[in-house]
């Protein structure tokens, strides 16, 4: 059982981590591009605080929110970019102080639900610790971003363990959403967390394998760095694909970033993420 007010401890000091890095910057900083193409600071912001927003919409106006999820369904990817680029136009004070305020209402609101709740989502329904993982993910994934256009070197912390049972979780899912038939074989994931301790899923009997850091796991099952940039180390062939086309995050397929010494990353925006 997930205990929802430790995930809930570490989306605030993530969320808190976020929000130093992007405080003392003046508002010309703001437009700065991050490596995922077409969104500056302010987008990877403004779509943090639009998530926060909507997923208090699903809990306290369903109703409200299955006309979101509707225009949603139409046209995601363009969806998710549209709603960022709004926000993106904000004063960034004011955006600022939007999303700690919806961030912090939704934590709040998260923990005080019945464990077994189910919040409607763009994907299926949520439990409460899911949904609180899930927002961990992307704040500590579009953090990552913002950190890199500063050239922040973040230091990695004990909350990675969520982002990467998340991306372990949705081994699956990055397959199906490709085409590709769901892998039969185990992968047995085995990380090094930050503190040195092992964090493992699967069966160590398991042909296939995944490991190396935890920080480089969640850098890529996030899409933010390409294999060829971490060291990660993959046995076996459905690993081996697995490692190729992870995607933690809900929405269409998205391209894999190239490996650096090739250029500049293709686009890596998140829709709303899975369960």
């Amino acid at each position: 059982m997930v205990d929802i007010k430790a995930v809930a401890a570490d989306l605030r000091d993530e969320s808190l981590r976020v929000e130093k890095m992007v405080r003392q910057l003046a508002p010309e900083q703001w437009p700065l591009p991050t490596p995922a193409q077409g969104w500056t600071i302010a987008h990877q912001i403004g779509h943090l605080h639009w998530t926060d927003k909507v997923s208090l919409l699903s809990i306290d106006r369903p109703d409200e929110f299955r006309v979101v999820k509707e225009q949603h369904d139409r046209d995601p990817a363009h969806f998710v970019d549209d709603a960022a680029e709004t926000a993106a136009g904000a004063d960034p004070s004011d955006l600022l102080l939007r999303w700690v305020d919806t961030r912090d209402i939704l934590a709040d609101r998260l923990t005080g639900l019945d464990s077994m709740s189910s919040i409607e989502w763009f994907g299926p329904p949520m439990r409460p610790a899911s949904m609180m993982t899930a927002r961990l993910m992307e704040t500590w994934a579009h953090g990552r971003d913002i950190a890199d256009t500063l050239h922040i070197v973040p230091q990695p912390t004990g909350a990675l363990r969520h982002v990467a049972h998340l991306g372990v979780r949705t081994r699956d899912f990055s397959f199906t959403i490709r085409g590709l038939p769901t892998p039969v074989a185990d992968v047995y994931v085995e990380l090094t967390a930050p503190d040195g301790a092992l964090w493992s899923w699967g069966s160590p009997e398991a042909p296939d394998s995944v490991s190396g850091p935890a920080e480089d796991f969640c850098l890529l099952v996030t899409q933010r760095r390409h294999l060829d940039d971490l060291d990660l180390r993959v046995r076996g062939t459905t690993a081996k694909t697995w490692m190729t086309i992870a995607q933690a995050f809900a929405g269409k397929p998205t391209q894999v970033r190239s490996p650096a010494r090739l250029g500049p990353a293709p686009a890596s925006h998140s829709s709303p993420p899975v369960a």
